[in-house]
């Protein structure tokens, strides 16, 4: 018999540059499998400070990586009771945003890499204010989400972007077509798509290029 239990529990995330009056973003990125928060966070250290400021939440759940288990990765789900932890993912990240003070700051950039494309539409779906942008890169997109999430993604996100590597070794021609169909039932035409020639990495040229286009 399975039984579950209510509890506590801690978790930490990383910030990068200051939050002002005057900081025109507010990112919140959320890494892939395999990631630690301190380490994604490197990605996003030449933007302009005084623009942009960065919160990388970290996944809940660590192991160690390798043979010679040196190094610690972090996922954020698994297949096994997705949606139960989900929604501990979503408490953890609505306190985030609370001692951050930041719930319903216009000024909102959500980013998702890989993995974290899973946890960023989620949330984005159960978030009922707008943001600047949603932008999600190298991930597949949920499959419980439906056309009414689509219609909630057109009421509160200023723009939708979303960025395909060609040589994704991770992507075959069976994963585009379920993505297409998904992006063209979420999104629509709303979507901005990029299809640069990358592997399945985080292309930081192309996130600046739209940052300014954000500021």
């Amino acid at each position: 018999m399975v039984k579950t239990v209510l509890y506590n529990h801690t978790n930490s995330y990383d910030t990068l540059n200051e939050l002002t009056d005057t900081t025109k973003c507010i990112w919140i990125c959320f890494h892939g499998l395999g990631y630690l928060s301190k380490y994604f966070k490197r990605y996003f250290i030449n933007f302009p400070k005084d623009d942009h400021y960065f919160i990388i939440p970290q996944a809940p759940s660590k192991y160690y990586q390798g043979s010679d288990f040196k190094h610690v990765g972090a996922s954020w789900l698994t297949r096994e009771n997705t949606m139960q932890e989900m929604d501990n993912v979503l408490n953890y990240l609505d306190k985030v945003i609370t001692q951050e003070n930041i719930k319903g700051d216009p000024r909102i950039v959500l980013m998702g890499y890989s993995q974290g494309v899973s946890i960023a539409t989620r949330f984005m779906s159960q978030y009922f204010y707008n943001v600047k942008a949603l932008i999600i890169q190298s991930g597949s997109l949920p499959q419980e989400l439906n056309e009414n999430d689509g219609q909630h993604f057109e009421t509160f996100c200023d723009r939708i972007i979303h960025i395909s590597g060609t040589k994704d070794e991770y992507v075959n021609d069976k994963v585009i077509e379920r993505e297409k169909e998904r992006i063209d039932t979420l999104f629509g035409t709303k979507c901005e798509k990029h299809r640069p020639d990358i592997k399945h990495v985080v292309h930081v040229e192309l996130l600046q290029t739209i940052a300014k286009s954000l500021t």
